[in-house]
């Protein structure tokens, strides 16, 4: 290929043409993967966090039955001192000291119900726990199977593409070298502003491809001349003829036929 100081206009409108349909196969291969990196990493973050909220509500069902095992154990030492109060109460010398026992016991006792009551609502609240951490397992295994698919189907989506992106890719940056600066900063200008990524569309039926404005004939003949830059009015696309664009796209055919 020529190099940008000795490129006749043909040469890059047919340079400028060949780099869109190269860029166009590599938006093809992303398109083919579409949503699906955003969609496993968002499913990996999700199974994340599941899998550290599944650990969080283990840790606290564990911090909820040793406070249980304290709470009995409380229990334990409040009835014995019942016991050792209601032993005492026998070999008191006055009712001072009796009621002073009894006072003891009821206060006992009271502590006995509380931490019962305690126990209760501590139980109620690992029963609701377990629930919790029930659907949040079912949640994270289908999740996790999502996910699975998901890699499973990127991968081999990567697989196979991978090799012809990274090839296309160098091409796109070997094209790019050929092509003057201001054409080139035309071509990414039109290109990002548009959806579908055409920069550069030949004439189809009188009209740039994709558009129904008709190109005037003068226009059209001044395109075929291939002696200076066109851009559609409309669109503001840079436009080659027919002809040229059949050509070039044999020829990148058989480049994209490698893979």
């Amino acid at each position: 290929m020529a190099t940008t100081k000795e490129l006749s206009v043909e040469d890059k409108l047919r340079a400028i043409y060949d780099l869109q349909l190269i860029d166009s196969r590599i938006d093809e291969i992303r398109n083919v993967r579409g949503e699906l990196p955003l969609e496993v990493e968002d499913l990996e973050d999700e199974v994340a966090g599941l899998s550290t909220r599944s650990e969080k509500l283990k840790s606290e069902l564990e911090t909820i039955e040793e406070l249980i095992k304290t709470r009995k154990n409380s229990i334990d030492e409040h009835k014995e001192a019942i016991k050792r109060y209601t032993k005492q109460q026998e070999t008191v010398r006055n009712n001072r000291e009796f009621n002073s026992l009894t006072k003891e016991v009821e206060f006992q006792e009271l502590e006995i119900q509380l931490a019962e009551k305690q126990i209760k609502e501590m139980k109620a609240s690992i029963e609701h726990k377990k629930e919790i951490i029930s659907q949040s397992k079912e949640r994270l295994e289908t999740k996790s199977n999502h996910l699975k698919h998901k890699k499973s189907e990127l991968d081999a989506i990567m697989s196979e593409t991978a090799k012809e992106e990274a090839y296309l890719s160098e091409k796109s940056v070997e094209y790019r070298g050929t092509i003057e600066a201001r054409l080139l900063a035309a071509y990414d200008r039109i290109r990002s502003s548009v959806r579908n990524g055409l920069a550069v569309v030949s004439i189809e039926r009188g009209a740039s491809a994709g558009s129904f404005f008709t190109i005037p004939p003068q226009t059209q003949v001044e395109i075929a001349a291939r002696k200076k830059i066109i851009t559609d009015e409309h669109s503001g696309r840079i436009l080659v003829d027919s002809v040229l664009a059949e050509e070039e796209k044999e020829k990148m055919e058989q480049l994209f036929a490698k893979f």
